[in-house]
């Protein structure tokens, strides 16, 4: 079946999670997508367990539709292969701390005067400029300084991390967007273009209602549990056997959720709850009258009653529970392909349902220099090149 980036050529000097995973959604859609891992241990998620056949599960599940080469890019044979396969590539990405490409050679300038259609792609804790730039950031440095963290976890409590990578998700998915708009960009053009990104950045442009608060009305988002800045009730509650989600997220709603759900309907001439506005302004009250009814039944029983009102709800799951619900299931979200070394594993499917050009498996995560051969052989290398490269520790 034809998929929408078949064509495009990826070389994916990437590691860990960020660049990774946005080599492996290019690669679902299409793309040959070849790894390059450095020599001799390749990318550093590979001694990250939980372990399957002594293949990291972490490396496998972002690592998926790729082509996968062991190369010595510290050593001029090394570079020279890079330099080959940047001639015939559409898109180059890499996660250097700034600077370092540089001083390896494989810079931006250096390998648009080999391709100049070529789209470079850095992706980096805090970018290639600013006072920031050349400290090493992960994940959870930029979760602190775009105020995320001060934003996640209960009213007055520590800061807490988001329980997901989710600056690094952030910049693979800005990676992503911004790669195929500089690959149109080619298609129109003829040109390539250099992309720097990070993940401050990616992270900090999804904090959009946030930042309306505070440019137009000076509000700091905090921290608030579940509940919602400026709506209520539109949060989690417990219940005589666990915890649901409430979104009672206007007036109707809020009155139906009243009259249908807890049958309290007084509670909507109550002049605490009037408005949201009222709502929000007696948060802690609303709170309090809720969970007092909640906890007369079970989650399962207030599920039923809410979808049966039109009420927006839902379970707040553990991640095991999410995985195994039988609408994620319907919905492909978790599929299974074969392995070489650990056999039939499971990996999250494709979140976006293509009618004429579909993700699809094709290969599972490469082993450690698994392609390296076929790859130089496409390159024109001979056995015996080859062979004296890996004798060399090029390869």
């Amino acid at each position: 079946m034809q998929q929408a980036l078949q064509g495009m050529k990826v070389i994916d000097l990437t590691q860990v999670l960020a660049g990774p995973y946005c080599t492996m959604v290019l690669g679902d859609l299409g793309a040959d997508v070849i790894k390059v891992e450095k020599y001799p241990n390749g990318d550093d998620s590979r001694i990250m367990g939980p372990y399957f056949a002594q293949e990291s599960y972490s490396f496998m599940a972002a690592n998926r539709n790729k082509r996968g080469i062991r190369l010595n890019i510290k050593e001029q044979q090394g570079k020279d292969i890079l330099y080959d396969l940047v001639k015939t590539a559409d898109v180059f990405i890499e996660n250097f701390r700034p600077g370092t490409a540089k001083s390896l050679g494989i810079d931006y300038e250096t390998l648009r005067e080999i391709n100049p259609g070529l789209i470079y792609c850095s992706i980096s804790g805090y970018g290639q400029t600013g006072p920031y730039s050349s400290k090493g950031g992960y994940d959870i440095m930029a979760q602190g300084l775009s105020g995320m963290m001060s934003m996640t976890g209960e009213k007055g409590g520590r800061p807490v991390k988001n329980g997901i990578a989710i600056h690094d998700i952030a910049a693979g998915m800005t990676a992503i967007y911004a790669i195929m708009a500089a690959y149109i960009h080619k298609m129109k053009a003829g040109e390539g273009q250099y992309i720097d990104l990070s993940l401050v950045d990616s992270g900090l442009a999804w904090t959009v209602w946030e930042s309306a608060a505070y440019f137009g009305a000076g509000e700091v988002s905090t921290a608030n549990g579940s509940a919602h800045r400026v709506t209520a009730p539109y949060q989690g509650f417990p219940t005589k056997n666990g915890h649901i989600l409430v979104g009672a997220g206007n007036q109707k709603l809020w009155e139906k959720f009243c009259r249908e759900v807890i049958e309290r309907e007084e509670l909507i001439h109550d002049p605490r709850f009037l408005t949201n506005t009222d709502r929000r302004d007696h948060l802690d009250e609303l709170e309090q009258v809720i969970q007092d009814c909640l906890m007369q039944a079970d989650s399962e029983y207030w599920l039923a009653r809410l979808d049966e009102a039109g009420v927006p709800s839902s379970p707040i799951y553990s991640y095991d529970q999410a995985l195994n619900d039988p609408h994620i299931r319907s919905r492909e979200m978790v599929m299974e392909y074969e392995h070489p070394l650990a056999g039939k594993i499971q990996s999250l499917g494709f979140p976006a349902k293509m009618s004429g050009t579909p993700g699809q498996v094709k290969r599972p995560a490469p082993l450690l220099g698994q392609h390296t051969k076929e790859v130089l052989e496409e390159l024109q290398y001979s056995e015996e090149t080859i062979r004296e490269l890996e004798e060399k520790k090029i390869i």
